[in-house]
């Protein structure tokens, strides 16, 4: 009797001791554990739309029907709401007299043919945004009312995409203004500087910051508008005293050739504008944002080994030879850009870049990021946070796709343009490169590890 009570103890030990090493097993893993999965990231990074313009009807987002009445009534530089819609300069096939209201672009214009471009500054953003009440975008805008266009969501191409991965509807562009402001804050978390610029390109500012008179520099020096790099490659006719001098800053591409972490900026177009053959037009020189740092000069080892051509993404891709971070910049016509594409063709180029990393070999380990350099003078009705005097600009769409990534899901957490930075120093133990890389929220929502 002793010997099978001291059997039924000692069988009870052994299995709490069993139960105790399997739920041990089974403790959770912490974020940057999960992340080790993760052995490629590609950013896709299109141009010039905001959230509302393109997923605004999306379902579960905050989109259109959201928006409060106060972003979405439109008022002029003097504060008097509109009775209609300024008429849109450069009209293809839009009415007058609009309602003082978002409208469908697509009853006008279809998304397979261009509209006119609109105006993306540093000071015009701000001034758009008006402290967050999101009802200047008409009033500082050459496209006038068109601003407030947005198209039928579920006729977008990457729709299905965005059904099946994850939708980010708290996406904000880093930095105010335009695609050069934004590329290169994407790399380096800052803005380039230039302490001498020519006075002809410096802008005025009042007391209080106010824009007086629009320039490419700020009266301290910080450049915030297009400018092209002094050492190329840049357009053939370009004002040559207007080149800005190679940058010293430290970047992302710095950060993970310290570690070891292999990486690409891969162009459209990057090798005819090398070779000045660039006669299809594809090469956006104020795109490529480490041609403007010394570190990737010509005859550098950081040109000849991180700064490639599309095409050479789309063969690694289906070789599986891609770099644990790639980021792929589609040319022009491609990218989206209102005025020299259009939404349909480039969305489409999209799905191409996209699809040759998530059906490649290497796709079992990849995250895909598409997103957009910044708003393009589209109205969005979410004010962003005020971080600095930088930014974050307007929301943009961001879309999450790979393995990894939770499936069929909104997510409404606060993210930036340099959140994707932050999630690729996370993943591979690299240092910040300032403050606003640093607190910007990794993509910690994002994903799914648990499903896998």
């Amino acid at each position: 009797m002793f010997f099978n009570k001291y059997l039924r103890l000692s069988s009870l030990g052994l299995l709490l001791v069993l139960w105790g090493c399997k739920e041990k097993k089974k403790a959770p893993q912490s974020f940057d554990q999960h992340i080790q999965a993760i052995e490629h990231v590609v950013v896709v990074y299109m141009e010039n739309h905001s959230f509302d313009n393109l997923w605004g009807e999306f379902e579960g987002a905050n989109g259109l029907a959201d928006a409060a009445q106060e972003s979405v009534l439109q008022v002029d530089q003097n504060d008097s709401v509109y009775t209609y819609l300024p008429d849109i300069a450069r009209n293809n096939g839009f009415p007058q007299n609009l309602p003082n209201t978002y409208f469908n672009i697509d009853q006008y214009v279809a998304s397979d043919k261009e509209t006119p471009n609109l105006t993306h500054l540093y000071y015009h953003e701000i001034m758009q945004i008006n402290g967050g009440k999101m009802n200047k975008f008409a009033a500082y805008n050459a496209s006038k009312g068109l601003a407030m266009g947005y198209y039928k969501t579920e006729d977008l191409p990457l729709y299905s995409l965005a059904k099946k991965y994850t939708l980010s509807d708290h996406f904000f562009h880093s930095g105010f203004g335009g695609s050069y402001f934004n590329h290169v804050y994407l790399i380096a978390a800052a803005p380039a500087e230039w302490p001498n610029a020519p006075k002809n390109i410096v802008a005025e500012v009042d007391s209080l910051g106010n824009m007086v008179k629009n320039g490419l520099v700020t009266p301290d020096g910080y450049v915030v508008n297009t400018v092209y790099p002094k050492e190329g490659p840049y357009p053939p006719k370009v004002d040559t005293t207007h080149l800005m001098p190679p940058q010293t800053l430290p970047t992302i591409g710095d950060r993970m050739s310290e570690k070891g972490v292999s990486w690409a900026w891969y162009s459209a177009g990057w090798d005819d504008a090398l070779a000045q053959t660039d006669t299809t037009h594809l090469y956006a020189y104020n795109h490529e944002p480490f041609a403007y740092f010394k570190k990737y000069g010509p005859d550098t080892e950081g040109r000849k080994n991180h700064l490639k051509d599309e095409k050479d993404y789309l063969t690694a891709a289906r070789e599986g030879t891609l770099p644990n971070v790639s980021f792929v910049k589609p040319g022009l016509g491609y990218d989206e850009h209102p005025g020299s594409g259009t939404v349909l063709r480039g969305q489409a180029h999209a799905l191409k870049l996209i699809h040759a990393a998530l059906d490649g070999p290497q796709a079992d380990k990849t995250l895909v990021i598409l997103t957009y350099d910044e708003n393009g003078g589209f109205w969005d009705h979410v004010a962003p946070p005020e971080i600095d005097r930088w930014g974050p600009g307007s929301r943009v769409p961001a879309l999450m796709m790979g393995p990894f990534v939770k499936k069929g899901h909104v997510d409404h957490t606060l993210y930036e343009s340099v959140s994707i930075l932050a999630f690729i120093e996370r993943r591979w133990g690299l240092e910040p490169l300032t403050d606003r890389d640093k607190n910007a929220n990794p993509l910690k929502n994002i994903f799914d590890f648990e499903a896998q």
